[in-house]
């Protein structure tokens, strides 16, 4: 989908891709786009903090924009404080804190990040609109 192909009411709006990776960002784009995926976290010093109402285009790990969120609470809690209900709303594996704790663990690490007492920037969001590509539009 071209930056064209973005309805007009979004294209102000700042985009991001979940993750690290490509293939990290395509497998979380999929649970958003499920309606699994209605949470998210980064470091309280991630560039893109969110604030209630904001919406944001969510990129696929080619960085097509495949959709729109809306941020409905932003809360910062210790890594070590994030509970069962958050894990199992940010969708991923099995769902439950062990996982969530598991794969961001692993995935600050990569960042070189990691600490039992980070700070994270915990957000809850839903899903607005999904956005076609292009050649499925016709």
């Amino acid at each position: 989908m071209s930056e064209n192909a973005v309805p007009e009411q979004y294209r102000s709006l700042r985009s991001f891709a979940f993750g690290d990776s490509p293939t990290l960002a395509d497998e979380l784009l999929e649970l958003v786009l499920e309606g699994v995926k209605t949470a998210t976290c980064s470091t309280e010093d991630e560039p893109n903090t969110s604030t209630a109402g904001e919406r944001w285009i969510v990129r696929d790990g080619r960085g097509t924009p495949r959709c729109v969120i809306e941020t409905l609470e932003v809360t910062y809690r210790r890594y070590s404080e994030v509970d069962a209900a958050f894990a199992h709303e940010e969708g991923e594996g099995d769902r439950s804190l062990a996982y969530w704790r598991d794969a961001h663990r692993r995935y600050f690490g990569r960042q070189g990040k990691f600490s039992e007492e980070m700070m994270l920037m915990c957000e809850r969001f839903r899903l607005v609109e999904i956005l076609e590509p292009a050649e499925r539009m016709s």
